[in-house]
């Protein structure tokens, strides 16, 4: 999990590319929680909090003009 001090440091293309890294990882554990293959159920829930977080921080980067 990355504290959102950190995450207001990277660039909005890095975290555009964060968040497509995510999802990713998101879908993965989505399958691998329909199959009872995934050890932590709650890593998805953290999971799609990270990107949400993520997102919101370049919502807000994006309001400001910040390239």
């Amino acid at each position: 999990m990355t504290k959102p001090v950190e995450l207001r440091k990277l660039s909005v293309a890095e975290l555009e590319e964060k968040v497509v890294t995510l999802k990713r990882t998101e879908f993965v554990q989505k399958v691998q929680h329909g199959q009872r293959q995934l050890a932590k159920p709650s890593m998805l829930a953290q999971t799609r909090r990270e990107i949400a977080r993520i997102m919101t921080i370049t919502a807000e980067k994006k309001s400001k003009g910040e390239k």
